[in-house]
């Protein structure tokens, strides 16, 4: 069981948080939230673009239902139904406006995969939160390996992106590369503090792992801002 190994963890302070990139989001989202909520501490769960409800209980479709949730020391999901197809969309603005400046942490689902163990960002994404201060990009390494084409959400921006063809298989530097370009999954951070969950991490073998935060602290990124999560990881 691994222990997230982020500052903002453990800070106290007040955060909200985005999630973009590719598979794996959904899961750490609910698992720093559950996390954060059995501390005792009012975490609030939204998305910019499409999540599952949930049927654990923790939707909520009022601030009422919210406040409750929270005496019960969990987190609480808010959004707008779609009954056609049981996800969740952007919650009334109303609700966020009453709630966020109550809550302790908030966390956004505020790019969509469709499962791609990574992907490259339309003109259109992420959708992130104008009052969030971090952002958190995950990857499947399931991604290595396998090409573009399979693993790759919108393979097409990412082969322009990579100057490769939709037939390359994905390796460190590739990925490496496809984590930290201002075009990918690093769009739109601006001056939020930016971290990188690689997901999945027990697919790889000690030197796979040791090549990829070799080649990311290498092109800048802060190692302490690098979470080697793997399978099977139930909480924070």
């Amino acid at each position: 069981m691994a222990h997230c190994p982020f500052d903002f963890f453990t800070d106290g302070k007040k955060h909200n948080i985005c999630l973009v990139g590719g598979g794996g989001k959904t899961t750490v989202m609910y698992e720093l939230a559950a996390a954060w909520a059995a501390c005792g501490r009012k975490v609030l769960v939204l998305t910019s673009t499409h999540i599952l409800q949930p049927a654990d209980g923790s939707f909520a479709a009022d601030a009422a239902t919210v406040h409750n949730l929270w005496q019960q020391r969990r987190y609480a999901v808010i959004g707008t139904p779609e009954l056609a197809t049981g996800k969740l969309t952007a919650p009334p603005q109303d609700l966020y406006e009453a709630l966020h400046l109550q809550a302790d942490v908030i966390l956004c689902e505020a790019d969509g995969s469709r499962h791609h163990p990574c992907k490259v960002p339309a003109a259109h994404e992420p959708v992130l939160l104008p009052d969030s201060d971090i952002v958190l990009a995950v990857a499947g390494m399931d991604a290595l390996g396998n090409s573009l084409q399979q693993a790759c959400q919108r393979p097409q921006l990412a082969a322009e992106l990579l100057g490769c063809g939709l037939d390359s298989v994905i390796d460190a530097q590739m990925l490496v590369a496809l984590l930290l370009s201002e075009q990918g999954a690093r769009k739109n951070v601006g001056k939020r503090a930016y971290y990188i969950v690689l997901n999945k991490c027990d697919l790889l073998k000690a030197a796979q792992q040791e090549e990829m935060l070799r080649l990311l602290v290498g092109a800048g990124m802060d190692e302490h801002r690098i979470w080697l999560r793997e399978r099977g990881d139930s909480k924070c």
